[in-house]
């Protein structure tokens, strides 16, 4: 995702936060304690042609999220450097990235959440069960919704829009990894245990 925001915005100070972040990801995946070494079996839970749709369009929207931060990030150091034209453009062609994958992610995390109510009423018989993930989800999904909604409303742009996109962050996050590595739930098939 942020390849192709580089290739139609040219905003290649970003790559650094995003580079980063994909870093530690693959870090933490490479570093982390497996259960076991030997493939095993899905549980039945996880046998549904859901779960492939639902898991794709969380990760896609997470990866949207992470893009918008990383251009947050660039965008406070831009704005820390001063107000000369060029790098008000600048500032100009992040602050459309920030809200452009916001809004992409903020549509990619509905349809999971939308696509993961209907594998769970098909793996436990209810659309929602107010498991700590699900929470999470709709928690980080409106996070979100107060974002785009301060853009709309308040007309936040720039440095508030910035720091809500890094907030929004902080709480995906939680959702992806707090939620399997603190709390407990119906969702912790990953679990590092």
């Amino acid at each position: 995702i942020y390849l192709w925001i580089d290739y139609r915005y040219k905003a290649r100070g970003m790559g650094a936060p995003v580079a980063l972040l994909a870093c530690a990801s693959m870090a933490y995946a490479a570093l982390s304690k497996s259960s076991g070494s030997e493939i095993e079996p899905l549980v039945p839970a996880l046998q549904s042609n859901w779960v492939t749709i639902h898991v794709i369009t969380c990760f896609l929207a997470y990866a949207f999220f992470a893009v918008s931060f990383g251009a947050s990030i660039y965008y406070i150091f831009v704005a820390r450097r001063g107000d000369q034209t060029d790098q008000q453009k600048e500032r100009d062609v992040l602050d459309g990235i920030i809200y452009k994958t916001v809004v992409i992610g903020f549509i990619l995390l509905a349809i999971g959440i939308v696509t993961g109510a209907a594998w769970a009423d098909y793996a436990w018989g209810s659309y929602w069960s107010w498991d700590t993930k699900e929470t999470w989800s709709l928690i980080t999904w409106l996070v979100y919704a107060a974002f785009l909604h301060s853009r709309f409303a308040l007309g936040w742009h720039g440095r508030r829009s910035a720091i809500f996109s890094i907030i929004g962050f902080g709480v995906t996050l939680f959702c992806y990894l707090g939620v399997n590595l603190v709390l407990s739930g119906l969702h912790s098939y990953g679990s590092p245990e």
